[in-house]
């Protein structure tokens, strides 16, 4: 089990590493997260959902994700609560205390999972949550310690130094620990070091003798790790990096309280002739923006109303009056048209709020949630698209005479305004598909020169040599074989 100092130390990253370089050794693994909180979710074949990151982690193994993979997803919907979704489907909504007093009931759900998934594997690689020196939160724990624990797991910590204090995290995490859970980590690793590594010899050195843990490596920053699918909305930030290049074509994206699946972006933000603007709250939409997308929301009545509150209904309107292009997915598409209706308070007090009115569809969210893969083809450049649904309402209106997509078995999805310009669907994932995000761009004068699909393996195989030369891998495997 890779548990960290805390949250967004690159536990999912590196997991991702492990599963590819192990497979690559002949190993049959697999990826496991006892407890996941995120909005970036993916439809699994067997009609669920897990977090983002378990997918991408299933995927550098070589396998098809499953609901088992990641028993225990929380979906936050407002900052004191969040929809919990088991072994694949939505349990409810919970808010964090009551969550918090009631999360122990989980581990039975979360043990049959972890069977399931040991089943037939060689190797199966855990990824922890957050940091097991959270000892407020230890009571139930489901997600660091207490899984370990109850499975019999052993721990290898992680720490990062790019955000400084890397010795004092994994000391301190010692610290806190119970005896026994001490014992339970049988060895660390730094991660994020940029720079000679020898030159942290001595930090090394000063972590073994305050822990007794020895040292599997320092690992490297790898800039190609930014090329996958992030898990927290938190790496919206490490997009950045790619934001800013003076591409032909500009797409502004605000980013909403409640962002969800965004990365239905990753493709665009890495197309060269593409500038992706991730525009934070309190900053104004671009005048000079060719494309606004909508993205997916947690929270889509709420979302709406925070996006009015920066002023973006505003700046919206002005873009459309200049003919500018918008596309809502998911969320964004619900916001799009005249109301969206919550009668019976899926998404919390019931009622009916105006949408943006730029299509001419009206949404009502019911608590039946859809979730499964999509595949199809986007009308009006007759491309090929795959995807993923994963969404509650049900939208209607005249607009949808003029659909998005026409998916398999002749299903028809989204909406189109007279003119064109403005759309939208429910299938996330859209723009990975190369052959329509090709067609897509080259509506608007720009060309298209990315195989997406293609640069993710070679971000897994970049990353899975990098820990293959950094890390001591034999002496990893050998921990696990010893449980």
């Amino acid at each position: 089990m890779i548990q960290g100092t805390g949250s967004n130390v690159g536990k999912s990253t590196l997991v991702a590493g492990l599963c590819r370089a192990f497979a690559r050794r002949g190993l049959a693994v697999r990826p496991f997260k006892p407890q996941n909180m995120s909005n970036n979710a993916a439809a699994t074949a067997d009609g669920g959902e897990i977090g983002r990151a378990q997918a991408v982690q299933a995927r550098a193994a070589g396998v098809q994700p499953s609901v088992h993979m990641n028993p225990v997803l929380l979906k936050p919907e407002t900052d004191t609560g969040a929809q919990v979704i088991v072994q694949g489907k939505r349990r409810g909504t919970l808010r964090a205390r009551d969550y918090g007093s009631r999360k122990a009931e989980l581990m039975p759900a979360v043990l049959d999972s972890f069977a399931r998934v040991s089943a037939g594997a060689d190797l199966v690689l855990v990824e922890g949550a957050g940091s097991p020196a959270e000892i407020n939160l230890r009571a139930g724990d489901i997600a660091n310690m207490g899984f370990a624990q109850a499975a019999d797991v052993p721990v290898v910590l992680a720490g990062d130094i790019d955000r400084g204090g890397v010795i004092a995290s994994l000391v301190g995490t010692h610290a806190v620990l119970e005896p026994n859970e001490r014992e339970r980590v049988k060895a660390f690793i730094v991660n994020k070091f940029r720079g000679e590594a020898q030159l942290f010899a001595e930090g090394e050195k000063a972590i073994v003798e305050h822990t007794g843990w020895p040292s599997l490596g320092i690992l490297p920053w790898l800039p190609q790790a930014a090329w996958l699918p992030a898990e927290d909305a938190l790496d919206l930030d490490r997009k950045g990096g790619r934001d800013g290049a003076a591409g032909r074509w500009k797409i502004a994206v605000p980013i909403v309280s409640r962002i969800a699946n965004f990365d239905d972006l990753d493709p665009l933000g890495m197309e060269p002739e593409v500038e992706l603007i991730l525009v934070p709250p309190g900053d104004p939409l671009p005048g000079d923006a060719d494309l606004v997308i909508l993205p997916g929301s947690k929270a889509t009545v709420g979302d709406l109303a925070f996006f009015r509150a920066q002023g973006w209904d505003v700046d919206l309107l002005a873009h459309r009056r200049r003919g500018g292009a918008v596309l809502g997915l998911c969320g964004g598409y619900q916001m799009l048209g005249r109301t969206i209706s919550d009668p019976d308070g899926v998404e919390g007090r019931p009622g009916t709020v105006d949408g943006l009115g730029l299509l001419d569809v009206a949404t009502v969210l019911t608590g039946d949630k859809i979730t499964a893969p999509a595949a199809g083809i986007h009308l009006s450049t007759d491309t090929g698209i795959t995807g993923y649904e994963i969404h509650l309402g049900r939208t209607e209106g005249p607009d949808c005479a003029r659909p998005l997509l026409k998916l398999a078995g002749g299903r028809l999805d989204g909406a189109t305004s007279p003119d064109g310009r403005v759309a939208g669907c429910y299938v996330h994932g859209l723009f990975g598909s190369d052959p329509f995000r090709r067609a897509y761009l080259a509506g608007f004068g720009a060309a298209s020169r990315l195989a997406y699909e293609a640069q993710v393996e070679t971000a897994l195989d970049a990353l899975a040599d990098h820990v293959e030369a950094h890390l001591d891998l034999d002496r990893m495997l050998a921990i696990a074989r010893a449980r």
